[in-house]
């Protein structure tokens, strides 16, 4: 179940080299266990809601927007923003808010860059939770951009009729392009055939088309999927072998995965696999959720989780019966 709603106790924008000032905010109890929260996407943003994964009398939540996304600025700026960037961004941030350690909490490509930085910087971890694993190769990309059309075939139809026939085999590639570009009269049309699919994909197994977006969505909208074709044209700028190696230099930490069995974004093998490749580590499956995290299989496992971690500081009695 999601938390009570919270305010900040906190919050500011961290100024992070390049012209890039990233917006962080801390939540719950200021002496409580320290937890960060990597948003997905790329390029998706910090909300609300997500404050409520955690209880707010046991954790010190720090969540932030990474470069070019939601409240952080220059809003869907691509210069100057890579993974290395952001584990950099990470890792200050400790520094800044005076944390020694604390917990990970990855989803998506969230999960793929908490990996990442946990890998670096084991030190100042005191455990990783990754939920629905990306793992940033070419595998994922092909099996998100054309390997799920078996599963979505109209959905995919209707996608690939806003890509040029001459680039539905390089859809990143044109996609990076257009948003590169920065012609309004271009991005829209992708905005729109992009957000469909991931709609189409992400609502298991309800497939209905997304709301046109209000004006004030538009800007982000826009910053989004410039920042996440920039990545994904990029492999995120860590590729699949470089993913597996960071999560299996995990091993001796406090390690856990939740997975939406029904997950058509980022398949649920990627989640298997990573188990199996690190020792100790523990893996939950969220019966019949997809990609989305407020399912309710999903939030019991991702509570579940986080109070095994409170309470003993590991995950080895997770995810216990019945699980």
């Amino acid at each position: 179940m999601l938390h009570a709603p919270m305010e900040p106790f906190d919050h500011g924008w961290l100024e992070v080299g390049h012209g890039h000032r990233v917006y962080y905010e801390q939540c719950g109890n200021p002496d409580g266990r320290p937890a960060l929260y990597l948003h997905g996407g790329p390029g998706s943003g910090c909300s609300p809601r997500q404050r409520r994964f955690f209880d707010p009398e046991k954790w010190r939540v720090v969540l932030f927007d990474q470069r070019g996304c939601g409240r952080s600025t220059p809003l869907g700026h691509t210069e100057h923003n890579h993974s290395d960037a952001l584990i950099a961004d990470i890792e200050a941030l400790r520094h800044y808010l005076g944390i020694a350690q604390w917990l990970v909490f990855g989803g998506s490509w969230g999960a793929t860059l908490a990996a990442a930085y946990v890998a670096r910087h084991r030190e100042a971890c005191s455990g990783v939770l990754l939920r629905g694993l990306f793992l940033g190769g070419r595998e994922d990309i092909e099996w998100f951009f054309h390997g799920a059309a078996a599963l979505a075939p109209e959905a995919h139809d209707a996608f690939m009729q806003a890509v040029p026939a001459r680039w539905r085999r390089r859809v990143v590639t044109w996609l990076d392009r257009v948003f590169s570009a920065g012609e309004v009269a271009r991005i829209d049309p992708a905005v729109r055939a992009w957000r469909a699919w991931e709609h189409a994909l992400g609502v298991w197994p309800e497939r209905t088309v997304p709301a046109e977006p209000t004006q004030d969505e538009w800007p982000l909208l826009r910053a989004r999927y410039r920042v996440q074709s920039h990545y994904l044209a990029h492999r995120c700028f860590l590729g699949e072998a470089r993913v597996l190696d960071a999560l299996a230099r995990l091993r001796g930490l406090p390690v856990a995965f939740i997975h939406g069995t029904n997950d058509l974004i980022c398949r649920p093998q990627n989640a298997a696999r990573a188990h199996r490749s690190l020792a100790g580590s523990r893996l939950a499956w969220a019966q019949g959720a997809g990609h989305d995290p407020f399912h309710p299989a999903s939030l019991a496992l991702i509570g579940s989780a986080l109070d095994a971690h409170a309470r003993d500081g590991h995950f080895d009695a997770w995810p216990g019966d019945g699980a």
